[in-house]
């Protein structure tokens, strides 16, 4: 069995949560829009994205812009980044996903961040059982298939 180790990084977390936060709040306060990026998203490749597509369409490529800074300024090395499962299984990780976050009306950062900030009853729920789910496939992931 293969052991990953991934490095302590307590600064780049803290500003990365600071600025997800952070554009969080400027999304809610200039617009009373909640950051949950499967609905930002879904909206924009689903159809109804003619209202509010330009925010939408600048929300996404700030998420863009941002990820390819940090791989300019060396922060990231995109190389690095490896996958040992087929595409068979990556569409049906795709489908799981896009699946339960249509049944969550959200994802983790639209109700993990931006719901449970706003004492949500929805995201309340929804928050646990996402991380429960984390672990359960993190577990299945690295200790039965030898991931």
């Amino acid at each position: 069995m293969t052991t990953l180790v991934t490095a302590f990084t307590p600064l780049s977390g803290l500003l990365g949560g600071l600025l997800i936060g952070l554009s969080a709040v400027v999304l809610m306060a200039g617009l009373g829009r909640i950051g949950g990026i499967s609905g930002i998203v879904g909206a924009l490749v689903g159809g109804a994205w003619l209202e509010g597509r330009g925010w939408r369409l600048l929300f996404v490529a700030g998420l863009l812009a941002g990820s390819a800074i940090v791989v300019l300024l060396g922060g990231f090395d995109p190389s690095t980044m490896t996958y040992s499962g087929d595409l068979s299984r990556i569409a049906l990780g795709g489908l799981l996903v896009g699946t339960g976050t249509a049944m969550a009306a959200g994802c983790t950062s639209g109700h993990g961040i931006c719901g449970l900030s706003r004492l949500s009853p929805r995201s309340l729920v929804a928050t646990p059982i996402f991380m429960a789910m984390a672990i359960i496939t993190v577990f299945i992931t690295r200790y039965t298939s030898g991931g």
